[in-house]
């Protein structure tokens, strides 16, 4: 991208990162944002605040070490982890409180939003998987897992458009700025 995508400007919503934790907000009142690239400076700009930071000082080596810092802070009573992406602005919110519901009613169950044939984040990891997610590398992310393990589907429209090049920038803030008009 040239410069940290986070702090991409999102019609209406802040920044790219403030419109990821108002996200996550519809799954959980307790928001962790895992950062890397550009901290502090991201936390710095960032508008909205989650309840806690975590800093992944090897960011470097793949999303892999940015999801396992998040799982490795959580507390022991904690039963699973809510995954949603700081680069998916839009997302349905109905789509992510049917999500929340779901898990809420089977906690032990994983659960993922709807590619198709596969099964991606935002996502609900029960503990019962944590042990793989310790396991995964380089940019293996949760989707591995979810797959692996034969999570749940829910339909979350707004899952395939994400902010990966210039770009899909460019797509992606002319659909927001329709969804304005």
């Amino acid at each position: 991208m040239g410069h940290y995508k986070q702090l991409l400007r999102v019609p209406g919503r802040g920044t790219l990162l403030d419109n990821a934790i108002g996200q996550a907000r519809q799954l959980s009142a307790q928001i962790t944002v895992v950062a890397g690239a550009g901290y502090p400076l991201v936390r710095f700009r960032c508008h909205r605040q989650p309840a806690s930071w975590i800093v992944c000082d090897n960011w470097q080596a793949g999303l892999a070490e940015s999801l396992k810092a998040g799982v490795a802070a959580l507390g022991p009573r904690v039963l699973g982890v809510f995954v949603v992406l700081g680069d998916q602005p839009l997302l349905d919110v109905d789509g992510l409180k049917q999500l929340a519901r779901q898990a809420r009613d089977n906690p032990a169950k994983a659960l993922g939003a709807s590619y198709g044939r596969r099964t991606g984040v935002p996502a609900w990891i029960p503990r019962a998987l944590w042990p793989q997610v310790f396991q995964l590398e380089g940019d293996a992310g949760a989707g591995v897992i979810l797959n692996r393990a034969g999570a749940g589907r829910v339909e979350i429209a707004g899952v395939q458009q994400d902010v990966d090049t210039p770009g899909d920038w460019r797509q992606v803030r002319a659909m927001l700025n329709a969804e304005q008009s």
